[in-house]
């Protein structure tokens, strides 16, 4: 006998269909065959995951199965956990917020190189390799004050900086070119000196 009062069901092997008696063969098996023939198809699980064994007694779940045991009325360490996360959170959201340092004077005033495509009206080429020097731009010569109200305010995307770049400091310094400045390059290599 169970611990329920149920008779003890015969072992089965695994892989062999269990024979039910001529009586019952025009009906779905039992409930207990059914939870058999699922636990010989799987590995054992601890009882905790298995859900028919969380189910309790009569298989009959409720709401509060389905609930965190330390979100239940009365758990005050819960509660205290909960209030150091919100601590956390806000720690790294004031982090977030830290606004940036002004660009660096050797980077406004720095000698660039760049290698890689680029373009200028019908003259596309690669710089920066035996055949051809790299783009040498003088960046005193540029006007960073748009650059950098965009960087200290976080707005800069590398789009943004790209299109600056080429009209803010590379033209003040070598002019438009022939059509203007164009990189459609997948990769650039920039010294910075």
């Amino acid at each position: 006998m169970t611990t329920d009062g149920r008779p003890h069901r015969p072992r089965r092997l695994p892989g062999r269909r269990p024979q039910r008696p001529p009586a019952l063969s025009g009906h779905p098996p039992p409930p207990a065959v059914v939870v058999q023939r699922q636990a010989l198809a799987r590995p054992a699980q601890p009882a905790h995951r298995d859900p028919s064994r969380a189910a309790g007694p009569g298989g009959r779940r409720t709401p509060r199965d389905d609930q965190d045991p330390h979100q239940l009325a009365g758990d005050a360490e819960y509660n205290i956990r909960r209030s150091y996360r919100d601590i956390i959170h806000t720690a790294y959201e004031n982090v977030a917020i830290v606004t940036a340092d002004p660009i660096p004077d050797h980077i406004k005033r720095g000698q660039y190189e760049i290698s890689g495509v680029v373009k200028t009206g019908d003259d596309e080429r690669t710089r920066g390799t035996p055949d051809a020097a790299p783009l040498r731009i003088d960046g005193s010569r540029g006007h960073w004050d748009e650059i950098e109200e965009l960087w200290l305010a976080g707005e800069l995307t590398d789009d943004e900086f790209e299109d600056h770049f080429i009209d803010d400091v590379i033209v003040e310094d070598i002019g438009e070119g022939t059509d203007g400045w164009e990189f459609p390059g997948a990769s650039y290599s920039v010294e910075v000196r």
